[in-house]
């Protein structure tokens, strides 16, 4: 499935000003559902850090959650990540590990367990998934790999990426543009912090940084490196993102793009011989079967400055004062 954007999401005017009506009866909709989800959600056991954002899409959220997962378990927590399991077909809840078929549970949630290490739950039902991090696999902080609007699942502090290079759209909501709460929703986060930029009140924000080539399997052989040609697979929200950094490192890109969250087949892939092959960390869980022998992956992490870190370390012990407060409360 695809996530790029209409062209009119990007600007005002036009069939945006003719979906106004829609865009109003869907802002009234969500906010009556946030309302009846509000009213009584259920109780998860350990302090819930929400990172997400507002807009269609992706805007980096995963890399930040997995830098948030290494720094608390740096602090002694003992945590774990909750999500839905975009793209997976497995029902219920689930438990997540390095080898679990991303098929069924999502390309994102086997790329996090395998770079952290931590339990990860996925299900359509995040705080039965948040209680079964808690009570079954002895999580003492749980963080939602999105989820900002899934507010059945109670959170003590919230996170919000903002994609400064994409922006927020023509700054409407869906249908007329790509937000899925109106914007004034980030006054109410604490911490809105931009990939790429400054974002929010105290300009907090993040890098996403390529680390070096990995191999994709055991037989990679030598890495490629500047001035080499290879092909470049992307099934991500963003492919020319990618493409853009491997062209940075000097090399010769072949572009194969693809939708976000791509269900790969063999006859999807390029004929690598004489070139290699390079994807993304995301899509490296799905295609270790598939990719040919000299296969790379590129890793990459997110990167907040001193300032942002800072920032969001606090932020670990502002949820774990709120969730002492609402255990306390009847």
């Amino acid at each position: 499935m695809t996530r790029q954007w209409p062209a009119f999401w990007s600007r005002t005017g036009g069939l945006a000003t003719l979906l106004l009506p829609l865009e109003w009866l869907f802002r009234q909709a969500a906010a009556w559902r946030r309302r009846r989800l509000q009213r009584n959600p259920p109780f998860i056991a350990a302090p819930v850090v929400v990172v997400g954002n507002l807009i269609v899409g992706g805007s980096g959220k995963t890399p930040l959650v997995i830098w948030l997962v290494d720094r608390a378990a740096a602090r002694g927590w003992r945590p774990g990540v909750v999500m839905r399991g975009y793209g997976g077909h497995a029902k219920g809840i689930e438990r997540v590990g390095p080898e679990t078929d991303p098929e069924r549970v999502g390309d994102e949630a086997v790329l996090i367990a395998r770079r952290t290490g931590v339990p990860v739950m996925v299900g359509r039902d995040r705080p039965a998934a948040a209680r079964a991090l808690v009570s079954g696999e002895g999580v003492d902080l749980v963080i939602s790999d999105d989820g900002l609007q899934h507010y059945r699942l109670v959170r003590d502090a919230e996170v919000a990426v903002v994609d400064v290079r994409r922006g927020q759209g023509n700054g409407h909501c869906l249908p007329a543009g790509p937000l899925r709460e109106p914007l004034s929703r980030l006054r109410e986060v604490d911490c809105v912090i931009g990939r790429g930029g400054a974002a929010g009140p105290h300009g907090d924000r993040f890098d996403l940084l390529a680390d070096p080539l990995e191999p994709l399997g055991e037989t990679a052989g030598v890495a490629p490196v500047a001035g080499d040609r290879v092909h470049a697979v992307a099934g991500i929200g963003e492919p020319e993102r990618f493409f853009e950094s491997l062209r940075e490192s000097g090399l010769e890109v072949i572009p194969h793009a693809f939708g976000d969250h791509h269900h790969y087949r063999a006859g999807d892939l390029p004929d690598s011989r004489g070139y290699p092959l390079v994807v993304t960390q995301k899509d490296a869980v799905k295609l270790s079967g598939l990719a040919p022998a000299g296969s790379w992956q590129l890793p990459v992490s997110a990167r907040p400055d001193a300032a942002s870190a800072e920032r969001l370390e606090g932020l670990l012990e502002i949820a774990r004062h709120r969730f002492e407060q609402r255990r306390r409360t009847p």
